[in-house]
């Protein structure tokens, strides 16, 4: 067995733990050791988990935060890195597109990202909500850092928070001129290029931007037609204005734009084609289609944020935004030559969001509260091509979302050290939905002229409003200037919906809403920081009382010739789980990060409606919760050093997750543990920064996601019959194989 087999075969959840606490009593030991001679510490992290700058150790909430600097010697290169330096937190990109994410948090998310569905996860830019998941995974690019907020944050944040919020907060204009330049080679000839720069045009007025191409050649690739697969060809571009006419008003304005016309993905085979023949390749990145692989994802927006300084404790702050996006993509669902099971798509969603917000901090007494709109609209068609039957499947319509909610928090002393959180949102949503669903003879994409359908699924238009109130009450205890510990009980609240690949025609009631997400999640946790600010310990343990959870299921029916779909609220789940954050400065030039993560996740009813059998049954004890292993962790090592004339940063570290499950449904998609290795080297003289930077260096294969209509099996494994479309589709889509990469920047 080789080294790095050995490696992997023992890093098993216990012993990663072990690891982790080994490490840290090790290096505290060693902190006390060498206090007399040294005296580094850590530096101080502000962030805007509760809608104000706070010191990270004083906000009661499980909260990560990621700089700029950070990040880049860590080589995350877009937001779904980010997952595995935050505990318990699932990042991930979709399977037919570079840039639609998947987000959980401790259990709690939504994997399926047609329009309609909306998000577990909250993202945001700035203090913008992002609605829905296409062009969610964003490059860093003049960022000034990232924070994942662990649990709901509906008080503050609103609608669908329940598992937590992901914040991507750019970088602020500061009125000095400045211009950043910065290239990339890489691995499958990598190249992207970032500038960034701002300048002042008055005393008063202030401008900024930021443009980056990323771009790369594909792990694999069609082996059928030759396109790559797995590529990246994405643009993004920021414009900022900043304008201060008084000491006490400012005006924001940003918008931003993002461009990805990467290939469209397709999968790696994991069973033989009953319709070619076609055997898994050998590169988990190669496929074959029968479709073109072209793909576009275009998003952007504009905001703009007035905030006005009514005296010293009171401040005034107005948010308006736009956002829009549009997806053309071609899926080939059974990744081979033949259309058996094509899936072309087109995706059209617009919002609007005003936000009215009024601080308060006299220095005692902090509160936030305000008033929130929105109005959504997301449309789109989608087309199931099953060519050796002959038949399409169209499914179209759209989904109008106004929501209106109005919120308030304050933080209060009860007594000396001891402080209290009380909060709330009441938010009401109402929805309009058309939906349909035609069946035509022949091939049909969406862009084809309209055509009398052979048959009519579903075509129906209705309206639901949903409607909560979600509290918060939390207890703070300053046990000292550096230990701070606290209790919290948040209410989440996800809205709910119409299916909008409604099926009437096999499920009678598939027009009906699905009701709302409901989570009542209870925390305690301790922050603290010991040998004079060397070493920083964030603990949380947490407890989720999970109510009505949102599943897509789809399920072949008619002879495998159809599919029904449903939206179930799947009764009852219960999830525990541990979260550890961890930085030590052992010494001026060593700095030792870990984090590990313990998720406990149990569905303790779920009420399926079987369409072959015609009856609910409660299939609990089959189901398990997706994208949410039992242990997720990380340890990291920075070592600072003068080299070449300069500084010079080595990091080196390990992340690790534990077996994952795909769907709720267990299937041969699930995959065992993954263990990364990475490791930079960073090297910063005057105004120059070289990086070179090697991720997953053991090259370790592992899957993300994939499509899950298998054939008809016995029960010894046996292919008794074809699955739907007349094949056997299990696909699966992978993480990245061992990259390199060099970076050079220049500061002006």
């Amino acid at each position: 067995m080789s080294t790095t087999r050995k490696l992997q075969h023992h890093l098993t959840p216990s012993r990663i733990a072990l690891a982790v606490c080994l490490s840290l009593s090790a290096t505290a030991q060693a902190a006390e050791d060498v206090q007399k001679t040294e005296d580094p510490s850590l530096e101080v992290i502000e962030v805007t988990a509760r809608r104000t700058s706070e010191n990270l150790q004083s906000v009661p909430v499980a909260v990560t935060s990621l700089s700029a600097e950070q990040m880049s010697q860590r080589g995350v290169e877009d937001l779904a890195d980010v997952q595995w330096y935050s505990p318990n937190t699932t990042l991930q990109v979709s399977r037919g597109t570079n840039s639609t994410l998947t987000a959980y948090i401790r259990g709690i998310g939504q994997q399926d990202p047609l329009w309609g569905f909306e998000p577990g996860v909250g993202i945001y830019i700035d203090d913008i909500y992002i609605a829905r998941p296409q062009g969610a995974v964003m490059d860093i690019l003049d960022v000034q850092r990232i924070e994942v907020l662990r649990g709901p944050q509906g008080t503050l944040y609103g609608r669908n928070t329940i598992g937590g919020a992901v914040k991507y907060v750019t970088k602020k204009l500061h009125g000095d001129p400045e211009l950043y330049v910065q290239g990339t080679l890489g691995s499958y000839n990598q190249r992207d290029f970032k500038i960034a720069g701002q300048m002042p045009l008055s005393d008063t007025f202030w401008a900024g931007f930021a443009y980056g191409t990323f771009n790369r050649d594909g792990f694999g690739e069609f082996k059928n037609t030759g396109a790559d697969n797995y590529d990246k060809d994405i643009q993004a571009g920021r414009l900022s204005l900043a304008w201060y006419p008084s000491d006490d008003l400012s005006f924001s304005f940003m918008a931003d734009r993002t461009w990805d016309d990467s290939n469209a993905k397709g999968g790696y085979r994991l069973t033989p084609s009953l319709v070619t023949g076609q055997q898994p390749y050998g590169n988990v990145f190669d496929s074959d289609t029968s479709m073109p692989t072209d793909n576009s994802v275009e998003t952007g927006g504009e905001a703009l944020t007035i905030t006005y300084n009514i005296n010293n404790d009171w401040t005034f702050k107005s948010i308006t935004a736009h956002r829009d996006g549009d997806t053309d993509t071609n899926i080939d669902f059974d990744s081979t030559s033949q259309p058996a099971l094509d899936i072309p798509a087109l995706y059209d969603d617009k919002q609007f969001t005003q936000e009215f917000q009024l601080n308060f901090d006299n220095g005692n007494w902090q509160a936030v509260g305000g008033l929130y709109y929105l109005d959504g609209e997301a449309c789109g068609v989608f087309e199931t091509v099953l060519g050796l039957q002959g038949l399409t499947v169209e499914n179209g319509g759209c989904v109008d979302t106004k929501s209106l909610a109005a919120y308030a928090q304050a933080s209060f002393p009860l007594a000396k050290d001891l402080s209290m959180t009380l909060g709330g949102r009441y938010t009401r949503d109402e929805k309009d939905a058309d939906v349909y669903r035609y069946v035509y003879l022949g091939i049909r994409y969406p862009h084809d002229q309209p055509t009398t359908p052979f048959a009519v699924q579903s075509d129906f238009a209705d309206s639901a409003t949903f409607n909560r109130f979600s509290p918060r009450v939390g207890l703070e205890y300053q046990l000292s200037d550096d230990i701070m510990a606290y209790g919290s009980y948040t209410n989440g609240f996800k809205s709910g919906g119409f299916d909008m690949r409604a099926n009437k025609s096999v499920n009678p009631d598939a027009d009906a809403p699905y009701d709302p997400e409901i989570v009542d999640t209870y925390e305690l946790g301790f922050k603290a920081e010991w040998f004079n600010h060397r070493l920083r310990t964030n603990v949380a343990a947490f407890y989720s009382d999970y109510d009505d959870m949102q599943i897509t299921v789809q399920r072949a029916v008619n002879n495998n010739t159809d599919v029904a779909s449903q939206v179930l609220n799947a009764g009852k789940a219960d999830i525990k789980g541990l979260e550890l954050e961890a930085t030590l400065a052992a010494t001026d030039a060593l700095q030792i990060i870990a984090n590990a993560g313990y998720v406990d996740a149990e569905f303790k009813r779920v009420d399926y409606f079987d369409p072959n059998l015609g009856q609910v049954t409660d299939v609990s004890d089959l189901w398990s919760f997706a994208n949410t292993p039992d242990w997720t962790g990380s340890l990291l090592a920075q070592y600072n050093l003068e080299a070449f004339g300069g500084d010079m940063v080595v990091s080196g570290g390990v992340n690790y997750r534990s077996k994952t499950q795909i769907f709720e449904v267990p299937s041969m998609l699930d995959f065992g543990s993954v263990t990364l290795w990475n490791a930079s080297i960073a090297w910063y003289k005057d105004n120059w920064e070289v990086q070179l930077t090697g991720r997953n260096l053991t090259d370790k294969e592992y899957r993300l996601a994939g499509y899950n209509f298998a054939a008809v099996r016995d029960s010894n494994g046996n292919v008794t019959g074809p699955g739907l479309g007349g094949e056997d589709t299990i696909v699966g889509y992978y993480g990245d194989p061992r990259t390199v990469s060099l970076s050079v920047g220049y500061r002006f």
